[in-house]
């Protein structure tokens, strides 16, 4: 018989088993660490006990799901809802995931209505192929591909790179709040993304898994961040690039670039790290995609964003 309880600390290396086994077996690449995972536990405005749900058959974790609910609005007004989570394959085809979305699904609506009243939501699982199982549930739920993102990597070192700009310099903890106003300027008019509370920045700056040492900025004479290439590391070796970006009114000098090259630079010298990765949204309005290309990322896998809107209930 099959237990329902939620996440917690106890059960972190149970969760990560399980994560590693789906990246594994439903190839997406998102593998992590226990310690990673314990850390989202205790992200602002996560409520494990309200937030996630698991599933076990015995001392075995089959399942499990888990929400976030954005602190502000996306540029066209939606409060997005995220679920993530999945169920092993061998316990499949038994409508455990059909029963993690009847949990999930009613939890983010009313937590979206409290937090942004009025607005229409956005629920959107995490990625997935279109070929998955889990594409099939989120079909028959109502959701629809709306986006697709390429994962993208480039071995280090590699063939040859352009010299490092010399105007970049590593993250440091005096540049956090010019970066976040940074990345809420330059993510403002993409596609699902939502401005970083100072909460929300600060979860980000202190993770395990950011390396501020190979990350690169420029910054202009008034401390002010123009661009930005930050560098996370979640499986051993693997330098991943979580976020690149140039605030508006930089674009059109080259600085993505010059922050990428000099942080691949970086990375490499470091001895850390054998391949680099990323992702790109497959219609980004700046060219993202032909700027990695350039520097001799290709890609790996493509996956779906599926969404489904409801609009906000009339008082």
């Amino acid at each position: 018989m099959l237990r329902w309880d939620h996440l917690s600390p106890q059960i972190v290396p149970h969760w990560a088993e399980l994560t590693n086994l789906l990246a594994a077996y439903d190839d997406t690449g998102e593998f992590y660490e226990p310690a990673d995972l314990a850390e989202e536990l205790t992200e602002h405005g996560f409520e494990p006990a309200a937030d996630s749900w698991t599933v076990w058959d015995g001392e075995t974790l089959v399942a499990y799901g888990q929400l976030r609910v954005s602190g502000s609005l996306t540029a066209d007004g939606f409060a997005r809802a995220g679920l993530d989570g999945g169920v092993h394959p061998e316990w499949r085809g038994r409508g455990i995931g059909t029963a993690l979305l009847d949990r999930m699904e009613p939890r983010a609506l009313r937590l979206a209505a409290t937090r942004h009243p009025g607005a229409p939501i956005q629920v959107r699982p995490a990625q997935t192929r279109e070929d998955s199982d889990a594409a099939t549930l989120f079909a028959r739920r109502g959701f629809a591909p709306s986006r697709w993102f390429t994962d993208m990597r480039r071995p280090l070192p590699g063939e040859a790179l352009p010299a490092a700009a010399a105007h970049t310099v590593p993250l440091a903890a005096e540049h956090g709040e010019a970066l976040r106003q940074a990345q809420n300027d330059a993510f403002s008019t993409h596609w699902g993304s939502t401005a970083q509370t100072p909460a929300m920045w600060q979860d980000y700056l202190g993770s395990r898994g950011l390396r501020p040492g190979v990350s690169r900025l420029v910054v202009d004479d008034d401390g002010a961040v123009l661009a930005y290439a930050l560098v996370e590391e979640w499986v051993a070796r693997e330098c991943y690039f979580g976020l690149i970006g140039t605030v508006q009114r930089a674009r059109g000098r080259g600085l993505a670039r010059g922050v990428l090259v000099a942080s691949l630079h970086a990375a490499i010298e470091s001895g850390s790290y054998d391949v680099a990765t990323l992702e790109v949204d497959t219609a980004n309005p700046t060219g993202a995609g032909r700027l990695y290309a350039s520097v001799g990322f290709t890609p790996v896998r493509t996956r779906a964003a599926f969404t489904k809107v409801v609009q906000p209930m009339l008082e």
